[in-house]
């Protein structure tokens, strides 16, 4: 199974006008909301997606938005754009994944079987097209399993820069998502084999 099948986009729609880009690298305002209004919906997905809480989704997503304003004076080539909103974002939620907030959260779930924060909902997650049965086996899968899913089989990352964006190896990445694949079957009674996403360009 692979979610991307499911009509589930990532960053490929975020082509701003190179034009666009050099008015924000020289400060000019309107420029950045147009920018911003490029890549928030998939960074907020993204987000939503990996750290299954709205409320961090923002928080990254504003955090993201600050630093591309930071650093986007560093951005050389137009093309690359989307990749790097996209690094900047995957590496604000893993450091949401890797806090002791984040873990104490997660571990007082699984003791009492409650939520601890709001769930993820469409209308939370408004750039995923999905199933309302897919939208909530995803939320079951393990916080590990779900982001490599996610940046495996939507995002395009490989299994090798999955697993040093984690601190772990291509190996890893590959169990994590052969796991999450079958969980998601057992969940949504999909009757087909596992079929390997076909990886496109990562934009790094």
């Amino acid at each position: 199974m692979c979610i991307r099948d499911r009509g589930m986009a990532g960053f490929t729609d975020v082509r701003p006008d190179p034009a666009i880009i050099r008015r924000a690298q020289r400060g000019d305002m309107k420029a950045h909301e147009v920018l911003y209004a490029s890549y928030a919906r998939p960074v907020y997905t993204l987000a939503c997606r990996i750290l299954d809480r709205p409320a961090l989704a923002d928080e990254v997503l504003q955090d993201t938005a600050v630093e591309v304003i930071r650093k986007l004076a560093g951005v050389r080539e137009p093309d690359s754009f989307p990749g790097w909103v996209k690094r900047i974002a995957v590496n604000k939620c893993l450091s949401h994944l890797r806090s002791p907030w984040y873990k104490r959260g997660v571990a007082l779930e699984r003791a009492d079987g409650t939520r601890t924060a709001e769930p993820v909902t469409a209308d939370h997650a408004a750039g995923v097209e999905a199933g309302t049965d897919l939208e909530a086996a995803l939320t079951e899968l393990s916080v590990t399993a779900r982001t490599v899913l996610w940046l495996y089989d939507v995002e395009g990352y490989t299994h090798a820069e999955i697993g040093q964006l984690m601190g772990k190896t291509a190996s890893f990445s590959k169990s994590q998502l052969a796991r999450a694949h079958r969980r998601l079957r057992e969940m949504l009674g999909d009757a087909r084999g596992a079929e390997p996403c076909t990886q496109t360009s990562n934009s790094s």
